[in-house]
């Protein structure tokens, strides 16, 4: 009878003892008698020897004791050096992880004692010795002994040959291997337009300074900015993103009374206020500033004069409301009543907010005055008018161009066509303030220039403040495409006031390139209201202890872009555990966690070949990337961000079809491979697709990947190859209670949808 061996191949155990255990199988084949005859027993999973001996079949299942067998050999094991290399050695086989320096040490010990030489004729013991000492640190081993007996050389390779592979097969060295060519490129210290490049720049509406922004400010303005910027950043645009505060006007006047401090105190406090906000959620400004500057004194009073120069201001004596109560002219907003339109009690003197419409003071019916509500009169008084009816022709036909070579989002269209449809007048652009730029008349020196005419230069004038070159951005129309972002109450200040003031100074402004408005961010059924407690303010999302990221994707889903929208906190916390859990957060998880376990974070070297599909999986992401950078190109962010994680559910969909588990590491292990390196990949691309949503969870993916920003490409690339090592898996998000719903809504207002 042949002798049948086994090796062992299940998995069970630690990797040490599985491959300490086949080596030694490896070796009694090689050094086995002349006169034992053993054939190897592929169907059998685990160690055995069998053999037949007079006619009585016996069985050993110690690969100790098939190697003593095979040799014939059983001297030394009552040694020193068998009880060592049995009971010290092999304790470390059966743990799963090894404490390496303590293996070390017994290694060294065991070649300083024990393990002197490989030379023929081996004995049992030393291969005992040997293998153990060889599983346990084989760099040691071949350091001192570079070249092994032709035996010995082949049983390593049988044995590598029949063990399953595990995490000991690949050493993690913290090595990198990242194709070249495909990372976002760094921007300079100072951020100016370069010939032959794309030059972008961006604003987001400035905030008015004097409150704390709500969730529909944040997202209809400075979110929806900073989306845009980072996707023209990853795409390796050279892009400069600037916003600031709002600080001069009435508003403030009027909430620095209520407070009792100076309207410089109270811009300072609230333009900190605002910072942290947008800090907090990650709003990526190149230069926050605020407009409360001399610069802004230099360049607006500038601009007043030069269409002073060219015949575009005039002078009216105009009807304005006063206060006898505390003897001062009342700006629009000072005054409050009821709106003409809609009819709402508390619309203001310059703007309903209920229906949006644009009112003069005197339209309003039973007028108050808002600091003591006492009955204004009506008294004379001149101001300055920007001649907008001599400007209309020259507006209509820049907006009628730019709309369409733009691609205006349509609410900014209709409301600009609203407008130049009912025919411009002449607007006054002046109040009888102290808050404010000064004209620049002398006859005017104790009013200010009105807060709409100022404030968009404060776009301007903030750039100023962030670099002396600003003129290499805003005077330099031929290079330079400008982006806004506000909600569609500011539109006609940005598509005829501001345009008019430019085109009226007859300088060559970088004008709108595309203006990208929202409607309507609802809470809950209802308004956002700080005086009701109704509604998330920006310091309430930071208390809520749920992720910036998670924020950022909520309100980005609900971008309310061509109709009203709705705050939901069941749709928050549902956003949150099916969407970004369910998917994104588990492939992430599910791939990095697997690498880590049974590649010890190693990308394998891998051929994609191997997927028997690679070329349409190829196609489908490469059609996902096409799609998504049409949509983020218009800044159609709401759809750009499904597509984004519609990536997510297609590398989800590619490890369930491809079935990424223990079964394919082991018996199709140049599949998992290229599954691997394939899904890492993917994984790669997805975050450099969600970087404009959740800027933080893409740099921890990028982190786990060990891997530099990755920018936004046309076609799916390859570029984590083979041997490069990744970190250490973490958890992308956490999973929120849905009966913290009514704790929020009790707490910040709002309704069940029931």
């Amino acid at each position: 009878m042949v002798a049948q061996v086994s090796f062992e191949k299940e998995n069970g155990f630690s990797s040490y003892f599985n491959y300490s255990t086949n080596l030694k199988i490896a070796l009694a084949l090689e050094y086995a008698t002349k006169d034992l005859k053993i054939q190897v027993n592929d169907d059998n999973k685990t160690v055995q020897f069998v053999n037949q001996v007079q006619g009585q079949e016996f069985t050993l299942f110690n690969a100790n004791a098939i190697l003593s067998y095979a040799m014939n050999d059983f001297a030394g094991q009552d040694s020193e050096e068998y009880h060592y290399a049995e009971s010290s050695l092999e304790s470390f086989f059966r743990q799963q992880e090894i404490p390496q320096e303590h293996a070390t040490v017994c290694v060294q010990k065991t070649l300083d004692n024990y393990l002197t030489s490989l030379e023929e004729p081996m004995t049992s013991l030393k291969l005992i010795t040997f293998v153990n000492a060889f599983t346990l640190d084989p760099e040691q081993i071949i350091a001192r002994f570079p070249n092994f007996p032709e035996k010995i050389k082949n049983a390593i390779t049988l044995a590598a040959k029949h063990t399953p592979r595990s995490s000991k097969n690949f050493k993690h060295t913290g090595a990198s291997k990242i194709a070249t060519g495909f990372e976002v490129a760094a921007q300079s210290d100072e951020i100016l337009p370069k010939d032959g490049e794309r030059n972008i720049i961006i604003t987001s509406a400035l905030p008015y300074v004097n409150n704390v922004p709500h969730l529909g400010n944040i997202v209809g303005s400075v979110l929806s900015a900073d989306i845009f910027a980072r996707y023209c950043k990853t795409r390796n645009y050279n892009t400069l993103f600037v916003c600031g505060t709002d600080e001069y006007g009435t508003a403030t006047e009027t909430k620095a009374l209520e407070e009792g401090v100076t309207p410089r105190k109270l811009c300072n406090k609230y333009h900190a206020i605002h910072k942290d906000v947008y800090d907090w959620f990650q709003i990526g400004f190149d230069h926050f500033g605020r407009t409360t500057t001399p610069q802004q004194t230099e360049i607006a009073q500038d601009i007043f004069t030069r269409l002073n120069d060219n015949g575009f201001l005039e002078e009216q004596s105009m009807k304005q409301l006063y206060c006898e109560e505390h003897n001062s002219y009342l700006a629009d907003r000072f005054v409050e009543g009821e709106c003409p339109k809609c009819h709402y009690d508390d619309a203001r003197g310059d703007q309903c907010d209920k229906c949006g419409a644009l009112l003069d003071a005197f339209e309003l019916i039973n007028p108050r005055c808002k600091l003591d509500n006492s009955t204004p009169v009506i008294k004379n008084t001149d101001h300055i008018f920007l001649s907008l009816n001599k400007l209309e022709g020259d507006i209509k036909e820049w907006f009628l161009k730019a709309s369409e070579e733009g691609q205006w989002s349509k609410n900014s269209k209709t409301i600009t066509s609203s407008w130049l449809k009912e025919g411009l007048n002449p607007r006054c652009i002046t109040r009888d303030l102290i808050w404010g730029t000064p004209v620049p008349l002398e006859k005017y020196k104790d009013k200010v220039l009105y807060v709409w005419f100022d404030a968009t230069i404060g776009y301007v004038s903030i750039t100023a403040n962030y670099t002396k070159n600003w003129e290499q951005w805003w005077k330099n129309p031929e290079n330079v495409n400008l982006y806004q972002f506000m909600g569609k109450d500011n539109v006609p200040f940005h598509t005829v006031v501001f345009p008019g003031s430019q085109i009226g100074t007859k300088e060559n402004w970088t004008m709108l390139h595309h203006l990208n408005t929202t409607e309507y961010l609802q809470y809950e059924g209802g308004k956002f209201s700080k005086s009701r407690n109704i509604g998330v303010f920006g310091n309430n999302a930071q208390e809520t202890g749920v992720s910036p990221s998670v924020w950022r994707y909520y309100l980005a889903s609900i971008r309310p872009e061509s109709s009203d929208s709705q705050f939901s906190w069941d749709d928050f916390v549902s956003s949150n555990n099916n969407e970004l859990l369910a998917n994104l957060g588990n492939l992430v998880n599910r791939l990095v966690k697997f690498v880590d376990a049974k590649y010890n974070g190693v990308v394998p070297k891998y051929d994609p070949k191997e997927i028997s599909n690679f070329d349409e999986l190829t196609s489908n992401i490469n059609t996902i990337l096409s799609s998504y950078i049409t949509e983020m190109e218009l800044a159609h962010e709401r759809r750009g961000l499904e597509i984004a994680m519609s990536l997510s559910a297609r590398g989800n969909q590619f490890l369930q079809e491809n079935k990424l588990d223990n079964s394919l590491f082991s018996e199709l292990p140049k599949k998992s491979d290229a599954v691997v390196g394939v899904g890492l990949n993917i994984i790669y691309a997805v975050a450099s697709l969600i970087y404009p949503f959740m800027p933080e969870t893409s740099n921890t993916i990028y982190k786990i990947l060990n891997a530099p920003a990755l920018k936004i490409n046309n076609e799916f690339n390859l570029v984590i190859q083979g041997e490069h090592n990744i970190n250490k898996p973490e958890y992308l998000f956490k999973r929120v209670d849905p009966k913290q719903v009514e704790t929020w809504r009790s707490q910040y207002g709002g309704q069940s949808k029931e």
